[in-house]
């Protein structure tokens, strides 16, 4: 919310006391030239510069932005930095635990102090995505009026979690993850300037490689990492963060990877890739994260059954039970034992020769259905078994097969509409390459041009 008294003494204590604060607080950029990556974001006349009164100038006003990107790549700081710099009133709210009621009673103060001071408001809105639509839309009436510019910040792809109203009356400002260069940069600030750690430690090469791998282009987690190996070479009286020190205060890579969000699906659909692609390293990273981060491993076997079906098929006829019976493991062993099988089904499947051959029939056959082209079932293929269905031609004519050699008899299956249409073209990959003899050879005995028993 806006500053009061309590929060402005807090600030003054983290001036006086820099360790009051972590580190990733203390070495927020203040300005916009201190803000690290997002250069692209950053560019004279650009809508974070005109936030700030750069450029302001004009009949055109600052527009509402929505920052979307990873954790860690400086949402809440841009944010922050337009609060520092700007000459606006500024208020923060959470949607984590900011409701209706509290959006109203901003935008009721913006509106006074609109009205009786001439005072523009900045609303900085962060975890927009877990705004209800109705809570979305209570936004509405402040941005469209501009009683408020909106800064909405995001983890979330928009397009699913932000209605459209308010995407079609924001500026879209897409962050892209830290690069290794910025980190260490970051990294190397915070070693030596005051608000951070003033040069009380040094970080090998090693050291830093190492926090720059559990980073993942995460400046939060960078800072937060380094802050709680620093703390560590201090207790111990080493005037170098060492490899080993790392190591021993963050022993793991935290995974990008929401269960609930994009990242969810963006892995899921990078191993899927991946399998199609027969690369079955990168097959099993994705596999890794998934399994580190917690996904449901159901959800992965289901993937892998889809996997088996939509890009294998008959090339390797064994694809998909090796899936199915994957899933049916998972779901008697759970983890951590069932990473094994998903492996085991996962390493089967990339390596797999690969057609979807099955896949492009179905689709055909669909479009011609959902095109119209169906038409009455061939009156001799019609159930003849009931009370008066002699009388009405069903059935008459049929050849059953098993009575003629090769178990093929040569008449019309389809109806008229799609007789002589071929869905199916199988590949020369695999098993497949037998497939597409026998499927010829049968179609040349269905439409009679190969004498029974050749």
């Amino acid at each position: 919310m806006e500053p009061d008294l309590f929060t402005a003494a807090a600030e003054e204590r983290q001036e006086k006391d820099p360790s009051a604060s972590p580190l990733a607080v203390r070495m927020r950029p203040r300005i916009l030239d201190e803000v690290v990556g997002q250069q692209h974001l950053l560019k004279p006349g650009s809508p974070l510069r005109r936030l700030v009164g750069e450029g302001s100038g004009g009949p055109a006003g600052a527009s509402s932005v929505i920052l979307w990107g990873p954790p860690g790549t400086g949402k809440t700081t841009l944010a922050h930095v337009v609060s520092k710099a700007t000459n606006k009133r500024f208020v923060e709210l959470s949607a984590i635990t900011a409701g209706v009621k509290e959006v109203r009673a901003v935008i009721d103060g913006a509106r006074r102090a609109a009205g009786g001071f001439g005072r523009e408001t900045v609303l900085f809105l962060d975890e927009i995505h877990r705004f209800s639509k109705a809570q979305q839309d209570s936004l509405l009436p402040a941005v469209e009026n501009r009683w408020v510019t909106l800064i909405a910040a995001t983890t979330e792809n928009p397009y699913f979690s932000v209605i459209s109203p308010l995407l079609s009356r924001s500026l879209l400002l897409t962050l892209e993850p830290l690069t290794d260069d910025d980190v260490r940069g970051l990294l190397r600030r915070a070693l030596t300037e005051e608000r951070g750690l003033g040069g009380a430690v040094t970080l090998p090469g090693d050291s830093e490689g190492h926090l720059l791998r559990i980073a993942g282009g995460d400046a939060r987690r960078a800072l937060t990492a380094l802050e709680a190996a620093a703390g560590a070479a201090l207790a111990k009286g080493e005037a170098a963060i060492l490899l080993q020190t790392v190591e021993e205060t963050v022993n793991r890579a935290a995974v990008k990877y929401d269960r609930e969000g994009d990242q969810h699906y963006d892995v899921a659909s990078a191993l899927i890739k991946s399998i199609r692609g027969s690369d079955v390293d990168a097959a099993l990273h994705y596999l890794a994260r998934m399994i580190e981060a917690g996904e449901d491993p159901r959800f992965i076997a289901r993937r892998l059954m889809i996997s088996a079906s939509e890009d294998i098929g008959l090339a390797d006829p064994a694809a998909l039970p090796t899936a199915v019976a994957a899933a049916q493991a998972v779901a008697l062993i759970g983890f951590p034992e069932a990473a094994l099988t998903l492996s085991h089904a996962t390493i089967a499947l990339a390596l797999a020769p690969k057609s979807n051959a099955a896949t492009t029939a179905i689709g055909a056959a669909l479009a011609d259905v959902r095109g119209g082209l169906a038409g009455p079932v061939p009156s001799h293929l019609r159930d003849g078994h009931y009370r008066g269905a002699a009388k009405l031609g069903h059935a008459e004519g049929y050849v059953y097969p098993h009575d003629v050699p090769g178990a093929i008899a040569p008449q019309q299956y389809a109806p008229d509409a799609v007789h002589g249409r071929r869905y199916y073209e199988p590949t020369r990959y695999g098993a497949e390459a037998r497939y597409a003899d026998v499927v010829e050879r049968v179609r040349e005995r269905l439409r009679g041009d190969t004498p029974p028993g050749c």
